[in-house]
């Protein structure tokens, strides 16, 4: 080897171990960023109390308890600090806590079937959220670290159990604002008091359209809580999440979010559902519910309606990331959807371009025209609006078109009425089946005295179930969600699977006036290259109502991509 030659490879040499060098040295930094101090519990008593089983789905710790209500409901009472409500969750919910975490992973799964872009984003998540401690109250960070004690063994491979938790409380944000099309699709809110509600008193109703497999909404909580300090509350969640996206408390002051177009985030924040949290425990007006909203900086934009007694008002807060505004209207009804309205943000772009692309404006006009077919609004016909299907002058729009109200997906729907403590929360399924009424005067006030077999809800208030539930038009809507996975499912396999003419012709029949069942069937005959028949299921969805811009754009570049098979 000459010397010139020698020269070289030393180079290349020395640049290599700098480069190695580097490389360990960032690895180190990053093991030590991405490190989250747990919690420092001073008293860790509350471990030490055991879990009893009374009887068949009944289950208690101390005075804490968690039962399974003939509604298919789960009933949970929850007592003490941040610590112990924490411990106490976490054990009565242990096996529900990893039924939902299953089916949780799993629609991560299919929605990133990438082992390798999974691993990616498991390193990025716990990057990014490194400084996610430092945004949540230290009450809520010992509830999430008692809950994750009890958490499955299962998951351990992604992160630790603690971590994974507190992480879970932040995935709607970051989905929410990295995802165009995200697990949060459209919910639907509104409130109304005075001259136009039945009785003169507040009612609060909402759909709350969080979709993360059907799995997922198996087994919602409905969670009865007396926190140390603050005070009491209800809130429907899912085992192992302890933030609230619907609620009320004992002061009368109800909270619901629906999301908003989002920046995307740079840094951690506050996760929604904290916020939300953070208002129904220590507010008891408008204001001080809007003073805790304007203190904390989140992740994401969204829209806070907030319903208080104390005002006998509703109003809702516009929040994004670097603003904080209020909105009310000169009114006794406020429409809440996914879109803001005051004047603050008239000449925002993203809001104006969510308007234009998304559904919510569509969704608050026939939301405006169903609440005016309702002079007098109370708990029944607030239930006919949440589960209405229709369009725009009643226009159909087909089964599970994100143009509806209802577009049966919802993770849940509630209607509260806050002056009475009452509170109305859906069954399956989605927010078909029947609405089950609480008063939380009652269930606080029994608390201790709950049994396996004791009703808490009250029975003589229960909204029936809807109609279309037994009706013609139910059954053709299971047979084209049945349709639907099996065409998918021959669309995406690597396969050479075929749908046969008389299985297409079936699948359009069970929902015709939907752009997504031509759409899908476009899919199918792209992948197998028949390229007339794509070009004309394309079209096809095309005369349909397409729910957003953004989905008619993109099966206009499927035209185009056909014409070129």
């Amino acid at each position: 080897m000459n010397l010139n030659n020698k020269k070289i490879v030393k180079r290349i040499l020395k640049t290599f171990y700098v480069f190695c060098a580097l490389l360990i040295v960032f690895l180190i930094y990053f093991i030590f960023a991405i490190i989250i101090k747990v919690p420092t519990i001073k008293d860790h008593s509350p471990e030490k109390v055991a879990r009893l089983n009374p009887s068949p789905n009944f289950y208690t710790v101390g005075n804490n308890w968690l039962k399974k209500s003939d509604s298919g409901l789960w009933e949970m009472y929850v007592e003490g600090d941040g610590f112990e409500r924490g411990v106490a969750a976490g054990k009565l919910t242990k096996e529900l806590a990893e039924k939902q975490e299953i089916a949780f992973v799993r629609q991560i799964k299919l929605l990133v079937p990438s082992n390798n872009y999974l691993r990616f984003l498991k390193f990025f998540v716990a990057y990014f959220n490194r400084h996610l401690p430092d945004h949540i109250p230290e009450e809520y960070l010992e509830e999430i670290y008692g809950v994750s004690l009890y958490a499955s063994d299962k998951f351990d491979y992604m992160a630790p159990k603690y971590y994974r938790l507190l992480n879970y409380h932040a995935a709607h944000d970051i989905g929410h604002a990295l995802q165009d099309k995200n697990m949060t699709v459209g919910c639907t809110s509104f409130a109304a008091w005075k001259e136009r509600s039945e009785n003169g008193n507040l009612i609060v109703a909402r759909n709350f359209d969080f979709y993360s497999g059907d799995e997922f909404a198996e087994n919602k909580i409905v969670c009865f809580c007396k926190p140390k300090t603050g005070y009491k509350f209800a809130y429907i969640t899912w085992a192992g999440f302890t933030g609230v996206v619907s609620g009320m408390n004992d002061q009368g002051l109800t909270v619901t979010i629906n999301a908003a177009k989002s920046e995307i985030p740079t840094s951690a924040a506050t996760p929604i559902s904290i916020v939300a949290k953070e208002i129904l425990q220590y507010s008891k007006n408008i204001n001080e519910a809007f003073e805790i909203a304007k203190k904390r900086t989140t992740f994401v934009s969204e829209s806070i309606l907030i319903s208080s007694v104390n005002d006998n008002a509703a109003a809702i807060i516009e929040k994004t990331p670097s603003k904080t505004n209020l909105y009310t209207e000169n009114r006794d009804v406020l429409l809440c959807s996914n879109h803001y309205q005051s004047d603050l943000f008239k000449n925002d772009f993203g809001n104006n371009k969510n308007i234009i692309e998304s559904s919510s404006l569509y969704r608050k006009i026939r939301l405006e025209q169903l609440v005016q077919k309702k002079p007098k609004l109370n708990y029944l016909n607030a239930a006919e609006i949440l589960r209405d299907q229709k369009g725009i002058n009643d226009k159909n729009i087909g089964f599970t078109n994100e143009k509806g109200i209802n577009q049966l997906l919802a993770h849940h729907s509630v209607i509260m009425e806050p002056a009475n403590e009452l509170m109305w929360v859906s069954t399956q399924p989605v927010q078909l089946g029947k609405f089950y009424c609480y008063d939380l005067t009652k269930v606080f006030s029994e608390s201790s005295r709950v049994t396996g077999n004791k009703i808490i809800y009250e029975s003589d208030k229960t909204i029936p179930e809807d109609p279309f539930l037994h009706s013609k038009e139910y059954a053709r809507y299971l047979q084209f969600i049945r349709i639907k996975h099996f065409i998918q499912y021959c669309t995406k396999s690597q396969y050479d699977f075929r749908v046969d003419q008389s299985m297409i012709d079936k699948f359009i029949a069970s929902n015709p006036e939907n752009y997504s069942t031509y759409w899908i069937i476009g899919d199918y005959y792209k992948k197998t290259k028949e390229k007339q028949k794509a070009i004309f299921y394309y079209n096809l969805a095309l005369t349909k109502e397409v729910a957003t811009d953004k989905e008619a754009t993109k099966i206009k570049e499927l035209i185009s991509e056909s014409t070129k098979l």
